[in-house]
């Protein structure tokens, strides 16, 4: 009797579903077995039955072929996560290169390079732009000169400033000098009064003076 092709869905009866887990339960870890045995390959089976039931076969240690596959599936994401960034790094270069030749070819534009193939519209904006520009020179330009300017005045009013505080100060030197030169000369004036010194001086015709001194 030739056996039917058994349907890929869910069996509706529980008893039948129990019996074909049972089955197909033995055969897959029968086949665990084998493949390991006969091709030295390390195999490791997890089953739980629809109730939560545990049945498994390891050829080694469950543990340790749990961790060496959670090794390598963390070694495979990394090196998918790498080719998914050069691919990422690759797109991004080539959207950054593509941004530079255009950059490219409207300076060339503006400085009146390659003009040849560009349309009245394209000429009109370039037109445009360069205007705009013109003005924001301009006046960056008169924004300088009017920075300029006033760091200009405000050093001129820093020396101001400091040519009349030296100027005060030179005064005051001036000042002192006088007063004690004046100091000085009034001091020899008082000297001079209290001095009781005689001298020899005579002021007068010669006759005069040999007459005082007959008389003395």
């Amino acid at each position: 009797m030739v056996r039917g092709k058994t349907q890929m869905r869910r069996i509706e009866n529980a008893t039948s579903r129990q019996v074909t887990f049972s089955k197909r339960r033995n055969g897959l870890l029968k086949k665990g077995f084998e493949l390991s045995v006969l091709c030295d390959a390390e195999v490791a089976l997890i089953i739980f039955s629809p109730r939560g039931k545990l049945y498994e076969f390891a050829s080694s240690s469950m543990q340790e072929t749990i961790e060496r596959y959670r090794s390598q599936v963390k070694d495979v994401q990394t090196d998918i996560s790498s080719v998914e960034d050069v691919q990422h790094l690759k797109h991004e270069t080539a959207i950054m290169a593509k941004k530079v030749e255009l950059l490219e070819v409207a300076k060339r534009r503006l400085l009146g390079e390659g003009l040849g193939a560009t349309t009245i519209d394209e000429l009109v904006r370039i037109e445009q732009q360069l205007e705009r520009g013109v003005r924001l020179v301009r006046a960056r330009k008169m924004q300088v000169y009017h920075e300029q300017i006033e760091q200009l005045q405000a050093k001129e009013k820093l020396l101001a400033d400091e040519n009349a505080i030296l100027t005060e100060k030179c005064q005051a030197v001036h000042n002192d000098q006088v007063t004690e030169a004046m100091q000085a000369d009034f001091r020899v004036l008082e000297n001079g009064e209290n001095s009781d010194v005689e001298t020899e001086l005579f002021i007068g015709p010669p006759e005069t003076r040999m007459k005082q001194q007959r008389s003395k």
